[in-house]
């Protein structure tokens, strides 16, 4: 939000002037349903906006939101009670089959469209895309936080007041919106450009597995993200090796040669190690199947919590995976989380 409420304590106008200033009716409130989006995505669904927009409203009690899913990623509208420990979004089996709920943990489970919240309990929305919707009714006064169970760093809040007249109406909300969903679209296209140059500065041989950056708002946090390899077609000679890196300081990508696994997050084998730690598998043949697992940044740098090892939180390799090709060909790989937003690549071997 780039604007703040301020209850002025003196020359306050009549509530009914205010009221008609601000669209609220006075006398008896009526409810009314606020309009939101979970996310934002490019035409070709590489540049992605993990954000709530807008990602901060003020209404009434008695007053509901809908928000409306505008992505392929899968997002959800969630409100935990305070306190609560952050679930896990899915259990360590059936990733890919998320999005008929058959892992999502929830806060737990789900809770139908149109709940209410008053902080007593959780509600929470499924693992939701493009064009669904949820809705969430706000009962009692009170200041809320909105987060997606599936990112981390995707909040926002809602402040529900009483009779008090409201600072900004729906229209305005609806041009802070579309004004943060350019602003953070526009982002990932320079983080791209970030992206390419940093895998050409390392090596000819280097790929860069998604970027992204953490922005600060005034309901929390947000993300801008590519979903590409950058360096996506890589040209080799048989014995060269291309190294895979992570850009994203909290999503996660997989390298995955050959049929997509039913569970992505473990490494398809145990895979020797290089003198920095780094997993580095051999590939003989096109045909062959080879899957890294999650490859990402563990959030090493909380208070109170005790040091964590390079790496992710699942037994996986790290923020980066090697590959040595030792036979010609035309070897294509995708991220098996992302490849229906066009995460793919391709390794051609002379």
């Amino acid at each position: 939000m780039k604007e703040v409420f301020r209850i002025k304590s003196k020359r306050v106008a009549p509530f009914a002037v205010v009221a008609l200033m601000t669209g609220v009716t006075a006398g008896t409130l009526s409810a009314t349903e606020w309009r939101a989006a979970a996310g934002a995505q490019s035409a070709d669904l590489g540049d992605v906006a993990l954000a709530f927009l807008p990602n901060e409203l003020w209404i009434h009690a008695g007053d509901s939101i809908r928000w409306t899913f505008s992505t392929e990623e899968l997002h959800s509208v969630s409100f935990l009670k305070t306190g609560q420990i952050r679930p896990p979004a899915f259990s360590i089996f059936g990733v890919n089959d998320a999005i008929n709920n058959a892992s999502f943990g929830g806060c737990p489970g789900t809770t139908p469209d149109g709940s209410s919240f008053d902080g007593s309990s959780c509600v929470s929305s499924g693992p939701s895309t493009t064009g669904q919707t949820y809705t969430v009714k706000f009962a009692t006064a009170g200041n809320f936080k909105l987060v997606c169970l599936v990112h981390a760093r995707m909040t926002g809040a809602i402040h529900v007041l009483l009779s008090e007249a409201l600072p900004y109406d729906q229209s305005f909300y609806d041009r802070q919106a579309d004004s943060a969903r350019r602003e953070l679209l526009s982002d990932a296209e320079s983080l791209r450009a970030r992206g390419e140059a940093d895998a050409d500065q390392i090596s000819a041989h280097e790929v860069t597995a998604g970027i992204a950056a953490i922005l600060g708002n005034g309901g929390g946090s947000q993300t801008t993200m590519v979903m590409r390899f950058l360096g996506a077609t890589t040209t080799v000679r048989v014995g060269d090796t291309v190294e895979w890196t992570n850009l994203e300081p909290i999503g996660v990508h997989t390298i995955t040669f050959g049929p997509e696994p039913v569970n992505a997050i473990p490494p398809s084998s145990v895979f020797p190690m290089d003198p920095d730690g780094v997993p580095h598998a051999m590939i003989s043949s096109p045909t062959e199947s080879v899957n890294s697992g999650f490859i990402g940044v563990q959030n090493q740098e909380t208070s109170g919590q005790p040091e964590a090892p390079l790496g992710f939180l699942f037994p996986s390799p790290g923020t980066r995976f090697r590959v040595t090709f030792t036979s010609p060909g035309t070897f294509n790989y995708i991220c098996s989380l992302h490849d229906n937003l066009g995460m793919r690549g391709t390794v051609i071997v002379h």
